[in-house]
């Protein structure tokens, strides 16, 4: 029956079908059991806030019945739209090399054309693609979404990420975000898995520099939820790559919410997968879906990749893990205390302070890693432009980050 959902007219019936259930029972009742303040995810947050997590949540488990609401724009093609700046990002198979070419001759895939898109602040006179101003920064986003899921065009949710650091930092004056391949299907018959993301990623790298000439020290790579897991795999191989004909390392790094732990998470009691699952809309509350994506991601890898490969799991606590940070820039680390990602971002934030130190990296000898925990933000907050006020408060402190370097 599920699948039978995926084709009209069963989702559009299941569609009208969830919209009155939802408006007329789930959101008063919803509102009802949010008015004791022990019955509420967090007995801090609203009532509002209560309630759209689990309107969060529930439309997050519709899109896992029905698919997609809409048509999302994806690597085939630029999709055209208001205010949208689509360029096609160059492919590099020159560049491709060593571990990351046997990694990709393992799952068929190669590096390709894929397209990217800029996004200006509100009033700037700046062409698409114009060479940098002086002394300015450019935000390379890379979007979340498992990696399954979710675009880098200006019209997806996770647009609210660049719109807010376009709003809020004063010397970023436009963000460009890669299209990078999703992946789907499972095993030897996954469409895109690693590191088809990783080449992509790397080619919107080399673009920026090669094409549009920045200097790699004014960029920042920010990633969110799985993005967050691409852009700290796309620095290390800039890092551990540095005589391959490849840019140098980025300027700075902006981890939201990162996935940095593929491996299985254990729901042990006093863990955040457990103790977190009320408060957030990710975890638990879709286990099934979680693991799937992971799957897709794999591919030919296998599971057993997410526990030894720190392209894959920097964060993970495997014995057989041999992370490193050495030669990362400067860190900006955002975790939520309500996320289930808490405790694997503890544990990134552990390994890159003891490689890095902790700080905000303004001078050669200062620490590296800056983290930032607003103890009541659910997975990916600055996503949610409900979440207030740690979403304005998380835009104000990256902007005074940056704006110490």
């Amino acid at each position: 029956m599920v699948s039978l959902l995926h084709y009209q007219p069963f989702k559009g019936l299941y569609l009208t079908y969830e919209l009155f259930s939802t408006v007329f029972l789930r959101v008063p009742a919803w509102i009802l059991t949010a008015i004791p303040k022990s019955w509420r995810p967090r007995a801090r947050w609203t009532i509002g806030r209560s309630v759209k997590l689990k309107l969060t949540r529930h439309m997050v488990a519709i899109t896992k019945r029905v698919g997609p609401l809409r048509q999302r724009p994806n690597h085939l093609a630029i999709t055209s739209g208001l205010d949208v700046n689509g360029v096609w990002i160059p492919p590099i198979p020159e560049l491709i090399k060593d571990e990351l070419e046997l990694w990709a001759n393992v799952s068929h895939v190669s590096s390709i054309q894929i397209p990217g898109y800029w996004q200006h602040k509100k009033g700037s006179t700046i062409d698409v693609a114009a060479p940098p101003m002086p002394g300015e920064k450019v935000v390379y986003a890379l979007h979340g979404g498992g990696y399954t899921a979710l675009s880098a065009h200006p019209s997806d949710p996770t647009a609210a990420i660049t719109r807010g650091l376009l709003q809020h930092v004063d010397s970023v004056h436009r963000v460009f975000s890669c299209e990078y391949r999703l992946s789907s299907g499972d095993g030897l018959e996954a469409q895109n898995p690693f590191p088809a993301a990783l080449l992509d990623a790397l080619a919107g790298y080399v673009y920026l520099v090669r094409t549009v000439g920045l200097d790699p020290l004014d960029i920042i790579v920010e990633g969110d939820s799985a993005g967050g897991n691409l852009a700290l795999a796309l620095t290390r191989y800039l890092v551990e790559h540095p005589n391959s004909g490849l840019p140098a390392t980025p300027g700075a790094l902006i981890l939201l919410s990162a996935w940095a732990d593929l491996s299985p998470q254990v729901a042990s009691p006093n863990s955040s997968w457990l103790d977190n699952a009320k408060s957030d809309y990710i975890g638990l509350v879709d286990e099934e879906g979680l693991v799937r994506s992971i799957r897709s991601f794999l591919g030919p890898h296998g599971l057993g990749a997410a526990d030894a490969n720190p392209m894959i799991s920097p964060a993970s606590r495997n014995p057989a893990m041999n992370a490193h940070f050495k030669g990362f820039p400067k860190t900006f680390i955002a975790a939520g205390g309500a996320e289930v990602f808490y405790d694997m971002l503890c544990s990134l934030k552990e390994k890159m302070v003891s490689d890095l130190g902790e700080g905000d990296g303004v001078r050669p000898e200062d620490g590296k890693v800056h983290w930032h925990c607003p103890p009541d933000a659910t997975h990916d907050w600055v996503a949610l432009p409900y979440h207030e006020p740690e979403r304005s408060d998380t835009l104000r402190e990256i902007a005074s980050w940056i704006a110490a370097t």
